[in-house]
């Protein structure tokens, strides 16, 4: 091939290098107005009054905005969240009003004069507590909100939803176990970190018109649910979205946007623009997920799983949003990348009096892989194998079915035991798993291996417009947000390569506009290549199709005979016949001036096939297209004396399917390593007994910082997937997913001493040490 899997420079590289990449908050339109929250100090806590008097006649202020029963509920699943807390509040950093101001520091000074005042409530501060019959009830009107057909919430509890896999035969497999391993684990919800805060404008035109510009990673399900929650025209809602600097998943939900649309209604339509600093955008709006989980496998003596008992339940926080979606793509691959004949999964999604949960890279397969690749370790502990072979035999194969019972074939599941064995080579692990340095320091390698399908609607579409310059040069349009993943690079790529065409001559549109791009469903679940690569070619194949038609007419020559490449119509025979792209992309002009043709305009969809909801009582059912499989590993240097470590070298080893970007693809898992270690090492929040975040700053919440990477190594397979575009699988995710069971094995090994909570800080081994 000529383009797929070479390292061509991103499209949006040099706005991106040089600073003149725009973001939603760079973007200003005259007389716009600023919209600052009122949140709640409180996890929960009944609001008994709320006083802004002395706000209302501040300098600036134009509007301040209330929640209510006029206001409608919201939530993708389940109908559930106030849009402006009213009543109750049920989260730390939930908003209780809005006010809307000439500037944002007069937004913010009328907010801090707003007084409310609260009756504390009992707070439910983890997933298990919240299990508890006796726990207090987060939603007591549960039974009578509004949800779709895949929800499952339970009334009189605080069960959002519940989900469960029921395969095989438990008591067979049981009675052929000859061990069992059993663990629990739990870990806390964190935050996304992207580097851009949330931000969203709106304005609302004479006519009706409703402008959004949004840092979403969704605007086409912005626009469906402004019009859905509001009763708007859908039509009339436009929703722009521009390059957006991270989400991470956390953009995925739709929540500034209403509060922009809100405060410009407010203010009779003018432009209103809400902006997130960074400790609002870690604690008000939605965060990644937490988990309590229990896993039991049953092996006989030669390592062969015959049985797996798991539950998770899942910290959805205090309303359910995008959790109860994180809760069913948790139970559908809830044994990891092993087969399993006999599974039994209950997957609860948990209303807690935390922040609401949303999509987080690796939706829920980071979480229940830490869990199961634990689990894996004590098991290989206790039969004595080496960690690795215990996986490579256990491995899911073409012709295993999956905890859904979908049956697996090599295009669709790819190759973990190549995998494993490429990670035993580079990763070194025959050189053994401990390493002593001197007495105090020793390296210590750990393993895991991962698997994920995309649990998205199974009607979820993608399209792609192409439209031709008269220099015939190509204009590409798809609904794929760029998110940092530089996918829409990677999708000129694909023209290019269907083209045969040089990709200096395709021109990418970066910014998403609904009214005028066709619809990507949403830019999340490593679905942006795949599907809109799809809807790419279909295009493709389009343009080519009318640029025959019209060459054949003027060369009076067969369709059949001809050929597409070099940005030329030629005789495949004779290459010397032929028309350049310019001379036809807007019709052909013979010498008398008569005309044929007119622009070229190529179009191209694309949906998922043969997807199918799962079934409530047995799990059964086809949920994702396919399962990309993956082998980690992690080397750390440990301090024996203060249980210190530094991490020192991280590898990858994905099936990809095709590489289609070589160094986009590395910078892409390179990245998700990163996000993976210091989700497993470092990054969480801590709550105090009145549910509030102790640290949603930047300076006490801990990423990853500069000079704590250790050497990254990535490697693929490839396997194709038959109907990828070009053979390709999505790689977005992967790279986070089996980070944190690496890292928990090597701890465990360095410490001598089994972890079963993240993140993996010093203390949190020191702790295990002492109650060992």
């Amino acid at each position: 091939m000529n383009v797929i899997g070479k390292s061509v420079i991103r499209k949006e590289a040099l706005e991106k290098v040089t600073g003149i990449a725009r973001y939603t908050n760079d973007y200003t339109l005259p007389g716009m107005l600023s919209c600052k929250k009122v949140i709640s100090p409180f996890g929960h806590a009944r609001i008994i009054s709320i006083n802004a008097a002395i706000a209302e006649k501040m300098p600036g202020v134009k509007a301040i905005i209330k929640g209510g029963p006029h206001l409608p509920l919201i939530g993708e699943s389940v109908r559930d969240q106030p849009l402006i807390a009213y009543e109750k509040v049920r989260y730390h950093g939930e908003p209780v009003a809005l006010v809307v101001a000439e500037t944002p520091a007069q937004a913010q000074n009328a907010a801090n004069q707003i007084k409310v005042q609260y009756e504390l409530l009992p707070v439910v501060n983890s997933p298990t507590q919240a299990f508890q019959k006796s726990a207090p009830l987060i939603h007591e009107r549960l039974s009578e909100y509004k949800k779709d057909d895949v929800s499952f919430p339970v009334p009189g509890t605080n069960i959002a939803t519940h989900y469960k896999i029921r395969k095989g035969n438990m008591d067979k497999g049981w009675a052929e176990s000859e061990i069992t391993v059993e663990a629990h684990y739990s870990f806390a919800q964190s935050d996304h970190a992207a580097m851009e805060t949330r931000c969203a404008i709106a304005e609302i035109l004479p006519d009706g018109i409703i402008n959004i510009t949004t840092s979403s990673q969704a605007p086409f399900m912005v626009k469906r649910l402004i019009a859905d929650y509001f009763g708007e025209d859908e039509g009339k809602v436009v929703v722009r979205t521009p390059l957006v600097g991270g989400a991470f998943g956390g953009k995925a939900a739709t929540q500034l946007e209403l509060f922009a649309y809100l405060a410009s209604k407010a203010v009779g339509g003018k432009p209103v623009k809400v902006f997130n600093g960074r400790e609002q955008d870690i604690i008000t709006s939605p965060v990644h997920i937490g988990l309590d989980a229990k896993v039991k496998i049953g092996a006989d003596l030669s390592g062969k799983i015959k049985v797996m008992e798991i539950g998770y339940w899942w910290d959805g926080g205090a309303y359910s949003d995008k959790a109860v979606d994180v809760t069913r793509s948790g139970v559908v691959d809830c044994t990891g990348p092993y087969n399993v004949d006999n599974v039994w999964c209950d997957s609860y999604c948990m209303y807690t009096n935390h922040p609401y949960a949303t999509a987080f890279r690796g939706f829920s397969h980071s979480e229940l892989s830490f869990a199961i690749e634990r689990t894996m370790d004590l098991l290989a502990k206790k039969i004595e194998m080496d960690p690795l072979e215990l996986r490579y035999i256990n491995a899911i194969m073409p012709g295993n079915t999956t905890p859904t019972r979908v049956l697996l074939n090599k295009s669709n599941v790819g190759d973990l035991q190549k995998c494993i064995g490429k990670l035993r080579e580079i990763f070194k692990w025959d050189e053994g798993p401990i390493k002593q340095i001197n007495e105090r320091f020793i390296r210590v390698k750990g393993i895991s291996c991962s698997w994920k399908t995309s649990t998205i609607d199974p009607d979820a579409p993608s399209g792609a417009i192409l439209t031709f310059n008269r220099d015939g040069s190509i204009n590409l349009m798809s609904g794929v947000v760029e998110i940092g993943t530089g996918t829409k690079t990677i999708l000129a790529q694909i023209l290019a390569e269907r083209l045969k065409m040089d990709i200096n001559k395709i021109h990418v549109r970066m910014e998403v506009d609904t009214q005028t791009t066709p619809e990507h469903w949403k830019t999340v679940a490593s679905r942006g290549t795949f599907m809109g690569g799809r809807a790419v070619l279909e295009a493709a194949d389009d343009v080519i199709r009318q640029l025959k038609e019209i060459t054949a007419c003027v060369l009076r020559a067969p369709i059949e005979d001809l050929e597409v490449a070099n940005s030329r119509i030629f005789l495949r025979d004779d290459p010397s016949i032929g028309l350049d792209f310019k001379d036809v992309a807007y019709g052909y002009k013979y010498p008398n001036g008569n005309s044929i043709g007119g622009q070229i305009i190529g179009r191209g969809n694309y949906i998922l096939r043969h997807l199918s909801l799962i079934d409530p009582e047995t799990g059964e059912g086809k949920p994702g297209p396919e399962w990309t499989v993956a082998a980690y590993g992690v080397e750390v240097e440990f301090d024996k004396r203060d249980f210190t470590y530094r991490l020192v070298k991280a590898v990858t080893v994905i099936d990809i399917g095709k590489v289609m970007n070589d160094k986009a693809a590395r910078g892409q898992v390179m990245g998700a390593m990163s996000m993976g270690l210091a989700f497993a090492g470092r990054e969480t929040f801590y709550f105090d007994d009145l549910g509030r975040v102790l640290n949603a700053q930047l300076r006490t919440y801990r990423p990853l910082r500069y000079g704590e990477n250790p050497e990254y190594l990535v490697e693929f397979v490839e396997t194709p997937q038959l109907d990828g575009p070009y053979g390709a699988r999505g790689v977005g995710e992967h790279g986070v997913l089996g980070m944190p069971g690496a890292l928990g094995n090597a701890l465990s090994v360095a410490a001598g001493v089994s972890l079963h909570n993240l993140p993996l800080i010093p203390e949190l081994i020191w702790k295990a040490k002492e109650n060992q």
